[in-house]
């Protein structure tokens, strides 16, 4: 056993009791084990100098991200360092798919002590040693983010490279959904730090104490339940960037205590003595108003000037029609499966994308999206929009050529005037909904009808005709063909949450 002791084993495994029998079987072998428990600590494990990991075993279910996502990043910081993946799913599909992203073999739970030796072995044993280098983080991906065909977009993507370079802490808003994480990791790849860690804590998602112990970290001891100590998100972000989500949900008397470490740049983990000192850029996102919470008392009017450095807001997709259709069609391409035939995005189905509301944003759009990939009925889902579109619709566009309305005349007391016929609200909302989405089209083509007219599928004559009936003539018209809409300035692909 004594042959072992230089090579040290990670274990990432979030249940308790198996990492505590891997750590077991591991010493008994002769290996020296480093222990992780959600996917967040394998990747500091690994770009941390403190240790050199020879081989990682890597639950395939884990918190935050699953196995293996993480397998995927640990490819990216050393290709060749062996990965032993272990799932108590152990089937073909699952197998077949941890290889393909790089694992080196694959173990069914439980685990069995003879087997384990054996991968082990001919994992490592007649792997050729060579010079220790500690791993890092190879940059990030410099491709945008972003969808879109306006200039406005490529404004943003040019404002993104300088945020990103000033480190200065930024404060994204906007709608959920609309893609705050997403802009954020943009800004990080865009950072002298695109080589270093990224976390993301959502602040909504967990309890105050359990907020406190993610960030911070605590000892062996703490509290009831502290077995070993564990290292916080700004411990294992430092020299890196952390996200924290949905900042307006945090508690009152956290903010406090994040207000210190973004002043100090130090703090003590739950329970410690030890000051620890940190270098980590703070990105924050909401969808609350912070003025209106800091005039509630649930929101500290100096931590918010502490955040708010460069503030992004995120305007919500109802206000960005002209990139649905676009969006939808790369989420159609990000989510279908290899070798399987794409799905057909019908003109109903675009009518009715570009006339619904999408309160979820972009998020909602690849629910939708994944939902037509899964059923491939887009009838179905022309129904599904259409009974959840507002109840008040907006007005008709003007029908041109039209005469002018004549002075109302005096109403007879008693009477109320007589109230249009449900047929002709029907023609009315019907109007609306092509005026919108010819007028989305034409948007996303700029103005270009002939492209205009094939991306609604229709022949260029027949939009010419629906184009003059309905009034839309010219850029100068917009207003005229739709109630009220917004001049889109930003687009972004929900990968994640936020």
């Amino acid at each position: 056993m004594k042959q072992h002791e230089d090579r040290t084993v990670l274990v990432g495994e979030d249940e308790l009791e198996v990492r505590e029998f891997l750590e077991m079987a591991l010493k008994c072998l002769g290996y020296s084990v480093e222990l992780a428990q959600d996917s967040d600590e394998v990747i500091q494990h690994l770009v941390s100098s403190r240790s050199r990991i020879s081989a990682v075993l890597l639950d395939i279910m884990m918190p935050q991200r699953d196995g293996l996502e993480t397998l995927k990043e640990i490819r990216r910081i050393d290709p060749q360092l062996p990965v032993i993946v272990v799932s108590g799913a152990s089937s073909p599909l699952n197998v077949v798919t941890a290889m393909q992203c790089g694992a080196t073999d694959f173990l069914p739970k439980p685990v069995v002590h003879h087997d384990l030796q054996k991968a082990l072995h001919k994992a490592l044993e007649n792997r050729t040693p060579q010079e220790y280098v500690p791993p890092t983080l190879s940059p990030a991906p410099t491709a945008s983010s972003f969808l879109s065909n306006s200039w406005q977009i490529q404004k943003l993507q040019l404002r993104a490279k300088h945020i990103g370079w000033c480190e200065a802490p930024v404060l994204i808003q906007g709608e959920t959904g609309c893609g705050k994480e997403v802009f954020a990791r943009e800004l990080h790849a865009n950072s002298p730090r695109a080589g270093k860690i990224f976390l993301k804590l959502n602040c909504a998602a967990l309890p105050a104490e359990l907020v406190e112990s993610e960030l911070f970290g605590y000892e062996r001891g703490a509290f009831t339940g502290a077995f070993q100590k564990r290292v916080g998100m700004f411990e294992m972000a430092n020299y890196g960037t952390l996200l924290l989500d949905e900042i307006g949900d945090m508690d009152v008397r956290l903010q406090a205590k994040l207000l210190q470490v973004l002043q100090d740049h130090e703090f003590q983990r739950i329970g410690g003595k030890e000051v620890i000192k940190v270098d980590v850029r703070i990105m924050s996102a909401t969808h609350r108003d912070l003025d209106k919470a800091i005039s509630d008392g649930t929101f500290r009017e100096d931590l918010y000037y502490r955040l708010n450095v460069i503030n992004v807001q995120l305007p919500p997709l109802r206000e960005r029609t002209a990139d649905i259709l676009p969006l939808a069609e790369f989420l159609l391409n990000k989510h279908a499966q290899t070798g399987t035939p794409l799905p057909i995005i019908t003109p109903e189905l675009k009518q009715a994308m570009l006339t619904y509301h999408w309160p979820g944003n972009v998020r909602e759009l690849e629910n939708t999206v994944r939902k037509l990939i899964a059923l491939r009925d887009p009838e179905l889902l022309v129904s599904e929009l259409r009974a959840r579109a507002p109840k008040h619709l907006p007005s008709a566009p003007p029908v041109p050529n039209e005469p002018p309305a004549r002075a109302e005349a005096p109403k007879a007391v008693g009477h109320e005037p007589p109230k249009a016929s449900v047929w002709e609200q029907v023609k009315k909302a019907k109007r609306q909904a092509e005026a919108d989405a010819i007028v989305a089209a034409l948007d996303a083509t700029r103005w270009n009808r002939k492209q205009a007219a094939d991306l609604l599928q229709i022949d260029y004559k027949a939009l010419l005709y629906k184009m003059k009936t309905l009034g839309v003539k010219d850029k100068g018209r917009i207003a005229s063909a739709r109630s009220s809409e917004k001049v889109p300035h930003l687009v972004v692909v929900a990968g994640g949450q936020g």
